[in-house]
């Protein structure tokens, strides 16, 4: 009788410890997930707001840039492609898909932003104007935020990408449906460089 009532207890202790560990797991991994989940929610902050202020930038130069509508046209657009890609991220976070495609358009906008930056260089009175300038400082300061905010979504994606595949989480991350995340990366070295702008 004694060896059955150990052995029932020891299943039992088996069982609970299974259970604990368990639930720690999973419970550490919604942690780092909710955590890349919300980094990710402060540079979708920053994004909308050179989302919106690019308008006003190209509004400000047009008179001065007019015969650059082609490269104008060129920002509008790559604004617009990030603008979906966000918002389709913003719909679901955690699709990898998704955040792909943020990322190149983000790498798309970026171009065209350069390519309006060089370009503004050569309008002198372009310089002149404090409306412009107070715009581009704005525009700069808020690549500088996305900056900042890109580097702590991908601090934990990383933290969240590390725990959901390291021994002994790894046995359980797929079956509760925790997948990968992905970074948030720019793809060369030109897109690595800050936004210059002028002021």
């Amino acid at each position: 009788m004694p060896a059955m009532l150990y052995g029932l207890i020891l299943a039992l202790a088996v069982v609970l410890i299974a259970i604990i560990f368990i639930a720690v797991t999973f419970n550490a991994l919604v942690t780092f997930r909710n955590r890349f989940l919300n980094a990710f929610s402060q540079i979708d902050v920053q994004l909308k707001r050179r989302y919106d202020l690019i308008p006003n930038l190209l509004e400000a130069v047009k008179g001065y840039m007019a015969h650059e509508r082609q490269t104008l046209d060129a920002v509008t657009q790559a604004r617009a492609a990030a603008m979906s890609a966000a918002s389709a991220v913003q719909a679901d976070p955690t699709s990898a898909i998704a955040m792909q495609t943020l990322v190149g358009a983000e790498n798309n906008l970026f171009g065209a932003l350069s390519k309006f930056r060089m370009l503004s260089e050569a309008y002198p009175d372009l310089k002149a104007s404090t409306n412009v300038g107070a715009l581009m400082e704005e525009l700069s300061s808020t690549e500088n935020r996305i900056a900042f905010a890109r580097q702590a979504y991908n601090d934990a994606v990383m933290t969240y990408n590390t725990k959901r595949e390291t021994f002994p989480t790894n046995m359980l991350a797929g079956t509760f449906g925790f997948a990968p995340a992905t970074l948030f990366t720019l793809t060369s070295d030109a897109e690595r460089q800050n936004v210059q702008v002028m002021l």
